[in-house]
């Protein structure tokens, strides 16, 4: 089917509803996205009529659900194109996935005089846990910077990763700055030093085609809630012999095989690392929502959300004193800005009372607001859903706001 942008916002039920009495304009799809009625009506039909623990009962309810938890399981592998099954996990969010990996493979393999290497242009969770585990083992925490217009600087990569490098951590693409850096060279660099790549994949899958395997990932970790499915669940894809050669993260049930006071063995990939009752309701959620992603071809809606993108800044570059940040070439939907003379703050409260939703403040990359010596940011972001007339909405209201901020 052919993708058309202007047609599937009848099935996004949310996107109708009005504000402070005004329509909707939803420009914050980078922090969640809405959900198509495909993906609410799959949720309801799951609790009321599959409702039961997974993996774990003989009876009728949980071997059906246990096959549908599963077959999701299946269909993840298949829409990033893993080689099997067994090396996706379901987490809670993204950010669990990337705690998960950090903790684990750095118990592994980081070491005193280890290094760990991060973008400045990494999401907090792409960040922190890694500092926590150098501080752990005592290895050090490299940072591969970026130039004004948000690209990563890629000469740093000869200084910067080396012999000790343990673990690259990089976004898929930025959160604030919307850069897609190049990880085809970083991942070469990465592997050519003995170090496994993690890419934060939270929003490059929303936006990009994902192929783990072709890229040569080794980790790659996601949320279901920005990819039109529900919260409370993520993903953390790996290589096969990287899992099972990872030690456990988390301990009780469902990850194991035999328990004796003795002794504990674990179960098989990828169970050991799902310990506990897993959100299969969720996991049965997504597997809709890549359904309704899978009607519509996925160049066309890159297409869309480029050319939006565009619009999206020329709108903003209309108004006196706007700053833009993050220029790459290699770009997606979202857009962060600052407006001189007004507040970040004070713009997001007075575009919300017009009923247009952005996001304000450091947008959990509190490095990248350094950089540019400031104090936050605004962010606008667009997803399949997003038009031409919410950026025209969005247009007027913010030239409403300045000229009130500005009196």
């Amino acid at each position: 089917m052919t993708f058309n942008g202007e047609n599937i916002r009848e099935d996004f039920p949310l996107l109708s509803r009005k504000v402070y009495s005004k329509e909707l304009i939803y420009l914050d799809s980078a922090a969640t996205s809405q959900k198509p009625v495909q993906v609410l009506e799959a949720m309801d039909r799951a609790y009321r009529c599959f409702n039961a623990n997974v993996h774990r009962g003989v009876h009728f309810l949980s071997e059906e659900m246990t096959e549908m938890y599963e077959n999701s399981r299946k269909q993840v592998a298949s829409y990033i194109g893993a080689a099997s099954k067994e090396e996706i996990i379901f987490s809670s969010g993204a950010t669990a996935s990337l705690n998960m990996v950090a903790r684990s493979w750095c118990e592994k393999t980081l070491r005193k005089g280890d290094n760990v290497v991060v973008s400045r242009m990494e999401h907090h969770s792409n960040i922190v846990p890694w500092q926590i585990e150098c501080l752990r083992y005592g290895a050090e925490l490299r940072v591969l910077e970026i130039d004004r217009n948000g690209e990563i600087l890629y000469d740093m990569l000869d200084s910067v990763v080396d012999q000790r490098t343990r673990v690259v951590a990089i976004t898929e693409q930025s959160n604030t700055l919307s850069t897609e850096p190049d990880l085809r060279r970083i991942i070469a660099k990465a592997h050519q030093m003995g170090a496994v790549v993690v890419v934060d994949g939270c929003q490059g899958v929303v936006h990009l085609p994902v192929d783990v395997v072709a890229e040569d990932y080794d980790f790659y970790a996601f949320s279901a809630h920005k990819l039109y499915g529900p919260l409370g669940l993520g993903v953390l894809y790996g290589k096969k012999a990287l899992l099972e050669d990872m030690p456990v993260c988390f301990s009780g049930g469902e990850m194991v095989d035999h328990v004796s006071f003795e002794k504990t063995t674990f179960a098989p990939l990828p169970l050991r690392f799902e310990a506990g009752t897993p959100n299969f309701i969720g996991a049965y959620a997504l597997a809709s929502a890549l359904d309704y992603l899978s009607k519509f071809d996925k160049e066309s809606i890159a297409s869309y959300e480029c050319s939006l993108t565009d619009y999206l800044i020329s709108t903003l570059e209309r108004e006196d004193g706007v700053t833009i940040y993050g220029k790459s070439k290699s770009r997606g939907p979202i857009v962060s800005f600052n407006v001189e003379g007004c507040d970040h703050y004070d713009l997001g409260v007075i575009l919300d009372k017009m009923g247009v939703a952005i996001r304000t403040g450091h947008h959990c990359a509190e490095p990248v607001m350094d950089f540019f010596g400031v104090h936050g940011m605004c962010r606008a972001s667009l997803a399949m859903y997003s038009t031409k007339n919410d950026i025209d909405a969005f247009g007027v209201a913010l030239h409403r706001a300045i000229s009130m901020l500005r009196r």
